[in-house]
């Protein structure tokens, strides 16, 4: 048995910031289309705040002594870094696509590459061009790294329905995840709710939360989980609104015919996902570890940007759990996830 002092401290959630990225769509037909909408959907106060914001942080985002500097700060031992979601730019044709996956991939594995011991990477998957996810996983896996980040959606190449993670077109993909047991980390960038949330940051407090929970019930009510019971999926922002709602999601289920494309009662599938610890609040952080089980929770951060935590030991503290649940968060269970002993 793993004495608790030798569990490393392990955080899921943190970013990297890859300029090889933003270099190769820069002048690309859509990306002035794809900012015009983020800035629509975010408004202008909060553009003003984000930029000065994200720029304060470069050096946290891409050098790595910096890094773990402040990981060393914060009492964390290991990192699993993802690209920063802004690179996903899911309006790109197939050809530049492959391109920003390959960048992504190749980036992400060189800067964990300068400190092995404590940084694990994850890759990125085109997501609005479902015929190449699994080519980027695997491309992806043979860097190195433990597995891939994706939003919550993607717009439909052909202006047509979004790319939801329940598509079709995505079973092989999910099969091979499963197959490979690669991480999936779900972290949502931009929300359809649009210039609805544009004005006090909405867009994000209550637009990511949001994107999770409807893109982890696509994922539920679509049967994915039933069809692929070994995925391994984080979800961050633990999950956002469904872990503590989902009693009106077994509700639909047990009453509505249509709302019964899953085997069980959907609070059943949160314990076979994964969620991020990032909640900011302790009564919250204590409600997801009993509906999705402690083994279930891992430590996260959203290292650097402000809406994360700069003290998530701190945060986790706060919830005073006992002893064994605490250090299941801190890093035992992500230990176990990856493989680590």
């Amino acid at each position: 048995m793993t004495e608790p002092e030798s569990i490393p401290t392990i955080d899921v959630h943190a970013h990297l910031l890859l300029p090889e990225v933003e270099e190769v769509v820069a002048g690309r037909t859509g990306l002035a289309q794809a900012r015009d909408l983020d800035a629509r959907r975010n408004g202008p106060a909060a553009l003003a705040v984000s930029g000065p914001m994200v720029g304060a942080r470069v050096p946290k985002l891409t050098d790595v002594a910096v890094r773990l500097a402040a990981m060393d700060a914060q009492g964390v031992d290991i990192q699993l870094v993802s690209p920063s979601p802004s690179h996903y730019h899911y309006w790109a044709d197939p050809q530049l696509a492959e391109k920003v996956r390959r960048l992504a991939n190749e980036g992400t594995a060189a800067h964990c590459a300068k400190a092995p011991d404590r940084l694990l990477g994850l890759g990125l998957v085109p997501l609005q061009h479902p015929d190449l996810a699994v080519e980027s996983l695997d491309h992806a896996l043979a860097q190195g790294l433990r597995g891939v980040e994706l939003s919550s959606h993607a717009p439909s190449p052909g202006g047509t329905r979004e790319v939801e993670l329940s598509d079709p077109r995505l079973a092989p993909f999910w099969a091979r995840a499963q197959e490979t047991g690669a991480l999936v980390f779900l972290h949502p960038f931009g929300c359809t709710l649009d210039d609805r949330l544009d004005q006090w940051y909405l867009s994000n407090t209550v637009g990511q939360p949001t994107e999770n929970a409807v893109a982890l019930s696509h994922l539920i009510f679509s049967g994915v989980l039933d069809r692929h019971p070994g995925l391994r999926l984080i979800a961050a922002h633990g999950g956002g609104y469904l872990p503590t709602h989902i009693g009106r999601s077994d509700h639909a289920w047990r009453v509505r015919p249509d709302a019964q494309g899953c085997a069980r009662e959907p609070s059943s599938y949160l314990r076979q996902l994964y969620f991020d610890s990032l909640v900011h609040d302790p009564q919250v952080l204590r409600e997801l570890l009993r509906a999705a089980g402690p083994g279930r929770v891992l430590l996260g951060s959203d290292f650097p940007f402000d809406m994360g935590t700069e003290d998530p030991l701190g945060a986790l503290r706060a919830a005073d759990l006992p002893d064994a649940d605490f250090h299941s968060v801190r890093g035992a269970s992500a230990a176990a996830l990856l493989d680590l002993f």
